[in-house]
């Protein structure tokens, strides 16, 4: 089975991406109201983070994975072979039309949302547990020093 890691990377790079704009615009805007300290988002906020991020990384990719997926398919078509992504690309735009490289977009948003909603969502809380453990351990180390 062959994979294509330069999706993968686009996808996995634009979702952190917008996940830490997200994040600290959410972190600013708390501060700004005075909600608390400010330094962390609860796990719902973390999850909306995440579903967003992963979002916007759909929309930023699925057309290059339908480009993709016409070019390592039309050896399979009886269709005129792309002869480059750029071929590919506007033949699409020519014939189809936009929207049809945003096909299948529905069905990848809704499991990337999915998948990484809930990696924030656990992310933000294990992060917590361990800076709090971190935290109770330098103290009592320092105790002990006394």
């Amino acid at each position: 089975m062959e994979t294509n890691h330069g999706t993968k990377c686009s996808v996995v790079m634009s979702t952190f991406t917008t996940r830490e704009i997200l994040r600290r615009r959410r972190l600013k805007s708390s501060k700004k109201k005075g909600e608390g300290g400010g330094e962390e988002v609860t796990i719902l906020e973390n999850m909306a983070i995440g579903m967003s991020s992963a979002l916007v990384a759909g929309l930023l990719t699925q057309p290059v994975d339908v480009v993709k997926t016409r070019m390592m398919t039309q050896a399979a078509s009886a269709a005129v072979p792309y002869t480059s992504a750029l071929d590919c690309v506007s033949t699409i735009l020519r014939t189809e039309g936009v929207f049809t490289l945003y096909a299948g977009l529905r069905q990848r948003a809704t499991y990337m949302c999915l998948l990484w909603g809930v990696t924030f969502a656990l992310n933000g809380q294990i992060q917590t547990k361990l800076s709090s453990m971190q935290r109770r351990r330098r103290r009592a180390e320092q105790q002990q020093l006394q």
